[in-house]
């Protein structure tokens, strides 16, 4: 047995031993398969490519991808992706997230896409113009169907302060574009002193700032509701062959799964212009997130340990990155599904005209049967409790009333869970407690 073989094996033993005294519940056979895999993924490239399905993304990624959810997220990629222009337009379709990582999120929060665009231009006014275009159309053809309703574009950024909607949002920020706004082609607002205020789609382009689209949809290989995202990452590709990100930032790819081969070589010319420092930046940015979810008033130890696991295993603490990859598929880790879908319910219900009441009653049951069969004695009255008051609500809402409070009160309750239950495991194993206290202090 060689040095590296048995340092893998005394981890295994450590994580085995941890989980045993903190009552998680092991999959030995698969850590053992992932523990040799991700010490022994080396080679000259970083990107492995599965040749039977076409997918391809960085080898530490792969390692966390179910082939078998692939006929369900490329579904669902039809809706969210954007078409290739030929000679103007070339993109790359991924998923991220937890969506990228469905080996070992067995239950995650949205389906979330990440798509490389990339616009050949004269000019990056051009390329610009180009991209406003392609992403008001494919609002405007992707608005309702019969199974997705779109909910909000992100584009551009506002050049003043404004007030909107009683609101006031500050000079600089990402627009939030309703299907309304999208149709008109402008948001109306005011400034300070009250006077009109029109922004229009077109005069924001030159500064596209955050890109991304977000739907409801109605999964119908899973049964139930879930919202989708697309974000894009957006370069301009001059005459001359340069390649420039519009928004001043080229995205690594270490959480993605590309779903169709054919985008490899869009992929491959892109990927070139990453900065060398790409890594250190990725994992600098998940810390900043990690230190938003640990401290302050809106702490989310789920989200923390998701961007956690996303570090140790970059890092190379793989015996961390192993211990937090079992925590995702304990049974109180549903929990974390439910949170997201308590608001899909609301967003279905509030801005959407193509779900109809019945489907969202029964999206509704769905939540409170996960709950009680994860949870017992007082947290699961209270937190069924709290979705019997949202169910009587959606039955007795009234158009354009709002379903904020019940859903603000049972994403709570449930959080409170998800909270005690991922800081209490998490913060069990020293290192990983030495490492959070280091973002709270």
């Amino acid at each position: 047995m060689t040095k590296a073989q048995d340092q893998t094996l005394d981890a295994r033993n450590r994580i085995v031993e941890s989980a045993n005294r903190l009552g998680v519940q092991l999959n030995e056979q698969e850590l053992e398969r992932w523990m040799n895999s991700i010490t022994e993924a080396t080679g000259d490239s970083d990107i492995v490519v599965d040749k039977d399905t076409g997918v391809f993304g960085h080898k530490v990624t792969m390692l966390d991808f179910d082939p078998q959810q692939l006929e369900r997220f490329r579904a669902i990629g039809k809706i969210v992706e954007f078409d290739d222009i030929p000679g103007v337009v070339e993109t790359a379709l991924a998923l991220s997230g937890s969506a990228a990582q469905s080996k070992i999120q067995t239950y995650p929060g949205d389906c979330d896409y990440f798509e490389r665009v990339n616009i050949i231009a004269p000019t990056r006014v051009e390329a610009c113009e180009i991209l406003a275009k392609i992403m008001r159309e494919k609002a405007l053809n992707s608005l309702s169907g019969p199974n997705y309703q779109l909910i909000e574009v992100k584009f551009g950024s506002y050049p003043q302060e404004v007030i909107r909607e009683e609101q006031t949002i500050r000079v600089g920020s990402p627009i939030s574009w309703l299907p309304n706004d999208i149709v008109a082609g402008q948001i109306e607002a005011i400034d300070a002193k009250g006077n009109p205020v029109v922004i229009t789609w077109d005069s924001v382009a030159q500064d596209s700032g955050w890109c991304k689209l977000d739907w409801v949809i109605a999964d119908t290989i899973r049964g139930q509701l879930s919202n989708a995202s697309n974000m894009l990452d957006v370069t301009w590709e001059a005459p001359d062959g340069v390649i420039t990100p519009l928004d001043g930032y080229l995205d690594g790819y270490f959480q993605e799964v590309y779903l169709d081969a054919e985008s490899a070589p869009i992929f491959s010319k892109l990927v070139k212009q990453v900065s060398t420092d790409v890594m250190d930046d990725y994992v600098a940015q998940l810390e900043k997130e990690v230190k938003k979810c640990v401290k302050g008033d809106k702490l989310n130890y789920g989200k923390a340990a998701k961007r956690l696991y996303n570090i140790f295993r970059l890092n190379g603490r793989y015996e961390e990155a192993a211990f937090l990859r079992e925590l995702f598929d304990e049974p109180a880790a549903l929990l974390y599904q439910v949170h997201a879908l308590v608001r899909t319910v609301q967003e279905a219900r509030d801005k959407s005209t193509v779900f109809d009441l019945d489907s969202i009653l029964n999206q509704t049951d769905e939540l409170i049967i996960s709950v009680v069969k994860v949870l017992e004695g007082e947290e699961e009255l209270e937190i069924v409790r709290h979705l019997l008051r949202l169910y009587r609500s959606l039955c007795r809402q009234e158009p354009g009333t709002p379903l904020d409070s019940e859903v603000d009160v049972a994403q709570a309750e449930v959080m409170k869970i998800v909270n005690n239950f991922f800081y209490e495991k998490m913060t069990a194993l020293p290192t990983i407690k030495s490492y959070i206290d280091g973002f709270q202090l």
